[in-house]
């Protein structure tokens, strides 16, 4: 292998361990209303303790960590009422569990 070739080998090898640092160092933030029942990440409000334990889909105080800058922006399906959900950075009064 000639120099140049070694040298290529290893630059290449140093650009994929930086971009697999620059995905594993994402920016995360939490999202309310977006996790499906038993599979939010923590705090599910009142009657739960947390990771895992929402009681509906798309609770809204329940959070699920997200890449940054998508919890807005997620597509959700409609509510049963027709209208639209959206993905929160603070707890939402709707889709919460029966008391």
């Amino acid at each position: 292998m000639s120099y140049q070739s070694k040298t290529l080998v290893i630059a290449g090898a140093l650009m994929a361990a930086l971009s697999a640092t620059a995905v594993a160092a994402q920016e995360n933030e939490k999202c309310f209303g977006v996790s499906l029942a038993g599979q939010n990440d923590c705090a599910a409000g009142e009657g739960t303790t947390c990771a895992g334990t929402s009681k509906v889909d798309y609770q809204g105080n329940a959070w699920t960590l997200v890449p940054a800058g998508t919890c807005l922006t997620m597509e959700l399906p409609t509510a049963a009422d027709g209208s639209a959900r959206a993905g929160s950075l603070e707890a939402l009064e709707r889709d919460l569990p029966a008391a």
